[in-house]
């Protein structure tokens, strides 16, 4: 499959993006203004890696610079997404995505299963950094709105002799879940629903339909496992009263 860069192609996006503006404000969605510009700025956004991504593949150095650039934009995004405004949080935001991304990538290439090379190491880890970034922003605004609405439950926590780090966490831990079911969904109904992009990528690549699905189970696992690290990550750091907005941090005192 490929797409030509042409008038077919400008057409299409063009009325696609009229279509989903139209239907946002008919529906009085407030994404009215959003889908254009989300569309805008993914076309420009890619153009500018495709000039420099051929250079990252060539050298594994370079590969990892490009992936902690966007291991960094996809740090700063979770965390205005989640109202995190101090240096702090911003800091644990970090570190909660890291402790999903950093095992699965060691995992995956100091076992061999994916060739330690630029090839490699940008596409897998920037699936895998985008997956942790969506998990940790799902899990942070689902528990920061659960501990607004139970304010009087962590006084009550309180007042019977539980620290802030239990009472906390006990208000947290049921809604870590809700972060991981959009990836468990991909993996129980891979080949059945969809065909996701690493499964599409070697295909396309020229490898078998073997080698994709072997890469694809591979991606998939470890997401699954990253978004579970990235959640209990995301629930301690919360505890700890470093990844808190600033409304929480000022509420949930000791």
């Amino acid at each position: 499959m490929t797409v030509e860069i042409g008038l077919p192609l400008a057409l299409a996006l063009s009325l696609l993006v009229l279509l989903g503006t139209a239907v946002a404000w008919w529906g009085r969605i407030s994404v009215t203004g959003a889908i254009p510009w989300a569309a805008l700025r993914a076309g420009v956004q890619l153009l500018a890696v495709s000039l420099i991504i051929g250079v990252a593949l060539r050298q594994v150095w370079m590969a990892i610079v490009f992936v902690s650039i966007m291991f960094a934009i996809g740090v700063y995004t979770t965390a205005g997404r989640s109202g995190l405004r101090s240096p702090r949080a911003f800091l644990a935001a970090g570190a909660a995505m890291l402790a999903g991304a950093l095992p699965v990538l060691t995992i995956i290439f100091a076992t061999g299963a994916a060739p330690l090379a630029g090839a490699s190491i940008v596409p897998i880890a920037s699936i895998v950094v985008g997956n942790m970034m969506s998990a940790h922003t799902l899990v942070a605004r689902r528990a920061f709105a659960e501990l607004r609405t139970g304010l009087p439950q962590y006084e009550a926590y309180l007042s019977l002799g539980l620290d802030r780090w239990s009472a906390i966490s006990a208000i947290v831990s049921p809604t870590l879940h809700e972060g991981l079911v959009p990836a468990l969904d991909q993996t129980r109904t891979v080949g059945l629903v969809t065909l996701p992009g690493a499964y599409i990528g070697v295909l396309l690549g020229g490898g078998s339909p073997w080698a994709a699905a072997a890469a694809q189970v591979l991606v998939l696992v470890g997401i699954n496992t990253g978004q579970a690290c990235t959640a209990v990550a995301a629930r301690w750091l919360m505890a700890q009263a470093w990844l808190l907005p600033p409304d929480l941090a000022q509420a949930l005192r000791p």
